[in-house]
């Protein structure tokens, strides 16, 4: 009686839940099939996929299609993004702290500026062959969104038209900052961060809003100037 009464009365797991254990059993044991995850998180297979399509609508995993072994017959198969992966806790932000100070300590404030200005122009150099294909303003900067999401900034441009003469202007809000903690304590971060958009456009870019400083994102107007 006793065991009935306490199975009637358990709290069944939310689905959020869920989702949670699926993303860390992804993580800790490596690319899973529904089959492999139904039965380490002791679920149906079918309930397990309702899932596995949520967490794919949202990005943070992706399927693929593996031989077991490299023998036999494919399988899907699910694995984290770049997304899910940055869903995790790491060091990361904390070891570039620790590096920069360093840095700073023994050679100065401009060797700081000159080290995240060289990765700048590193990235720039990059993202301008990955746009190279596109070929007007909007295009790129909807490019650029597209590719800060992958990074887990979860990026998305817009286009208004401002002005007496209609003048196109396009925006790009980055809900997400992946680096809030090194850029709360170097603003050289986001300062680099807005020198790169201005050379990767080749128009004027300026920052109206920004993580690091409490507001709710990092909103950037593109391709005019502000009156």
């Amino acid at each position: 009686m006793s065991l009935s009464v306490a199975a009637s009365s358990a709290s069944p797991v939310s689905p959020e839940r869920t989702k949670t254990r699926l993303l860390d059993l992804v993580k800790r044991y490596g690319p899973q099939t529904a089959q492999d995850l139904a039965t380490r998180l002791d679920v149906s297979v079918p309930a397990a996929r309702r899932h596995l399509g949520d967490l794919l609508d949202q990005g943070l995993l992706e399927a693929k299609v593996e031989k077991p072994g490299g023998r036999g017959r494919p399988q899907h198969v699910f694995a984290l993004t770049e997304r899910g992966e940055a869903a995790f806790p790491n060091t990361y932000s904390g070891l570039c702290v620790d590096v920069l100070h360093h840095l700073r300590d023994l050679y100065g404030q401009g060797a700081v500026i000159k080290v995240l200005d060289a990765r700048s122009q590193a990235l720039a150099e990059r993202l301008r062959t990955e746009l190279a294909g596109t070929a007007t303003l909007g295009q790129r900067v909807e490019s650029l969104a597209v590719h800060l999401t992958e990074l887990g900034f979860d990026a998305v441009a817009h286009r208004e038209m401002v002005g007496p003469g209609g003048e196109e202007v396009w925006y790009i809000t980055q809900r997400h900052c992946p680096n809030l903690s090194v850029a709360r304590q170097y603003q050289e971060l986001c300062i680099s961060e807005l020198t790169l958009y201005r050379n990767l456009f080749g128009v004027p870019v300026s920052r109206e809003t920004r993580i690091a400083c409490g507001q709710g994102c990092c909103r950037y107007r593109i391709g005019a100037a502000v009156s």
